[in-house]
């Protein structure tokens, strides 16, 4: 008998798989809805659980937590729905065609849910009546016209530059963000533990897994809306 694979042992929710508190220790959000004027930045923070630095902001009694913007200092004043300048949170309405953004809304008053990561950015691209059309890379976006965002590019897009060297510099990175590392390829191991397990000529199975399924047989393809090669 076969050990259980990958997604049940994380779906128990053991030690081992359990997200380390430093992952959540800032909370990233807004101020409330109605809140604008000039903000202060009272502190930029190095987060173990963020790839982005976090900026520490304070605006009338209110201080909160978002990812700093490319450029920032301490000290700096931004401004809640303000001009068009690097930092500045503004509804999306706001917003002229073609500009950077980052920490987006869901919908308003969720706080910052897209695109978080340092050096991460979504150009606006397109405004209707009631949503504004933006564009992460390639996939486009609909959201409220309402939701807000920060002007620019999420500090710390260098991350990626300086390399690793060793692995064991990487197993604690991970560890703070409470990711799973190493992950082992679903071929590599035997049969008896995973559906694509036994790699005899290394062909991964072609499966598309019922939306039902418990975690141990969820694997290979997950709600597609097409499978096969591209023509």
């Amino acid at each position: 008998m076969g050990k259980r694979i990958t997604q049940q042992a994380r779906g128990k929710g053991s030690l081992t798989f359990k997200v380390r508190r430093k992952a959540y220790k800032h909370k990233i959000l807004y101020p409330p809805l109605k809140i604008k004027g000039k903000a202060k930045i009272i502190k930029l923070i190095n987060s173990g659980g963020h790839s982005s630095p976090l900026a520490k902001i304070k605006i009338q009694k209110n201080i909160f937590i978002v990812p700093a913007a490319k450029g920032l200092y301490e000290g700096q004043e931004i401004e809640i729905y303000g001009g068009i300048e690097n930092g500045n949170i503004i509804r999306l309405k706001d917003i002229p065609q073609g500009t950077k953004i980052f920490n987006i809304e869901s919908f308003p008053g969720s706080g910052g849910k897209y695109l978080r990561s340092g050096g991460s950015y979504a150009t606006l691209t397109n405004k209707k009546d009631l949503f504004v059309e933006i564009q992460i890379k390639r996939r486009k976006i609909k959201l409220n016209k309402d939701c807000r965002a920060i002007i620019g590019i999420a500090a710390g897009d260098g991350r990626l530059i300086k390399p690793i060297i060793k692995a064991g510099k990487k197993h604690h990175m991970m560890l703070s963000k409470g990711r799973k590392w190493h992950r082992t390829s679903a071929v590599k191991v035997n049969a008896v533990d995973h559906p694509f397990g036994s790699g005899r000529g290394k062909r991964i199975k072609s499966k598309i897994a019922k939306r039902n399924a418990p975690p141990g047989k969820k694997v290979g393809h997950l709600r597609p809306k097409r499978t096969g090669k591209k023509k």
